[in-house]
C-alpha cells in the first residue's frame, strides 16, 4: 500500500477511481493523506451495487 493514494485504492477496490470518497469518509483520520506510507490500515467499505437507472423496472 506504500505510495498509493485514495484514487488508486478505489480504482484496485471498485474498479472506478471516483468511488474515493467512500473510501474517505470511511477513514476520516486520513483524509488529509495524499499518498500512504507502509502499513497504514483502512477500512474499505463494501459498496452494494445498484441497478443502473436507464433499465427497464422489470430488469432492476
Amino acid at each position: 500500500m506504500q505510495g498509493d493514494t485514495f484514487d488508486i485504492l478505489a480504482l484496485d477496490a471498485y474498479n472506478n477511481e471516483f468511488k474515493a470518497v467512500e473510501i474517505i469518509q470511511a477513514n476520516p483520520q486520513y483524509a488529509d493523506v495524499l499518498v500512504f506510507d507502509a502499513g497504514v490500515t483502512l477500512r474499505i467499505p463494501y459498496l452494494q451495487e445498484s441497478a443502473p437507472a436507464t433499465l427497464p423496472p422489470w430488469k432492476r
